[in-house]
């Protein structure tokens, strides 16, 4: 469900994972340590790396003269390396199912320019890294949240989609975690505020997802996933999207003291939730792929901006 330049660098470790490996017949060196670099789905953890920054520094308390930095680089690394492996991890496991849709028949294992088990182990130490890392040089907690978001996601979500659409709510928790883990990075604890930041998250996910699931319906169904029901597939997607994307608009307007926001701010989140309104609700009654598409570059510019505005706005009540 949604989200992978990032601060790892996965070359070294694909380096070290290939070197114990012989590699497929065809395959060169350094197509492999690219096909290591796209297993860590590098544009989900771009959003990733936002999120948590973005809970880092409105949970931590001090000022910027006096900011944590180490930590936060600490708490970055630590975080990618899980969400690295948890990508690596669950194209491992949908690699039979990758192979059979169009987008992601081309992925380094479904397309077998990797082996199933130099991937596994490749996901298997990226995840012990990260989750060992961040409960050594940033905080237990951090950590504990990291492994929970693994878990969720491979052995929740990831099998759920091949049964029933609420995989989409399911899948929304572990998606919702990266700001949290920042805030708990911080402060070592998860306040309310940090739900709020956190909710967000959540909601987001649904019309970001909803997007996808549409212009890849076909797909989807070759591949026996579930993630639309069977019948009233667009009455699906377009409450789907309607009710999270509403959910958004009144979050933006959640009083000051909760969400430690300013006027500037809630202005700012209030109108980039209502242009997603306005693009779901395209969504909901064309129910085409060209809205589909169009509700997707909405989501995808809302998130990072919405993280930017709260970010500055606490700059600007700081200074």
């Amino acid at each position: 469900m949604a989200t992978e330049p990032i601060l790892i660098n996965t070359r070294c470790i694909a380096s070290a994972a290939a070197g114990k490996h012989r590699l497929p017949s065809g395959v060169s060196k350094p197509a492999a340590i690219s096909d290591y670099w796209a297993l860590t789905k590098p544009e989900v953890n771009f959003l990733i790396a936002i999120a948590t920054v973005t809970g880092f520094y409105l949970g931590c308390p001090r000022q910027l003269d006096l900011f944590p930095w180490p930590r936060l680089v600490h708490t970055l690394l630590g975080t990618l390396l899980v969400a690295s492996g948890t990508g690596t991890l669950n194209q491992y496991i949908e690699r039979r199912f990758d192979a059979q849709m169009r987008r992601t028949a081309r992925r380094p294992l479904a397309a077998g320019r990797l082996k199933s088990s130099a991937v596994l182990w490749f996901g298997v130490t990226l995840s012990a890294m990260g989750s060992i890392y961040l409960a050594i040089a940033v905080n237990m907690l951090a950590s504990l949240l990291a492994i929970a978001t693994l878990l969720s996601y491979l052995f929740l979500y990831t099998p759920l989609k091949r049964k029933t659409p609420l995989c989409v709510l399911v899948g929304a928790f572990p998606g919702a975690m990266p700001p949290l883990i920042g805030w708990a990075a911080a402060v070592g604890a998860v306040s309310l505020q940090a739900l709020v930041i956190s909710a967000s998250l959540f909601l987001w996910q649904f019309p970001h997802f909803m997007a996808i699931a549409w212009m890849y319906r076909e797909d989807y169904a070759r591949a026996s996933y579930l993630v639309l029901p069977c019948e009233n597939q667009g009455r699906f997607v377009a409450w789907v999207t309607a009710l999270p994307t509403l959910g958004l608009v009144i979050l933006g307007l959640v009083p000051t003291p909760l969400a430690r926001a300013g006027p500037f701010c809630r202005i700012g989140v209030l109108l980039l939730s209502s242009a997603l309104v306005y693009f779901g609700a395209q969504l909901g009654l064309r129910r085409s792929t060209v809205a589909a598409r169009r509700l997707l570059r909405a989501s995808i510019v809302y998130l990072p901006l919405v993280f930017v505005l709260r970010v500055a706005d606490r700059l600007l009540s700081s200074s």
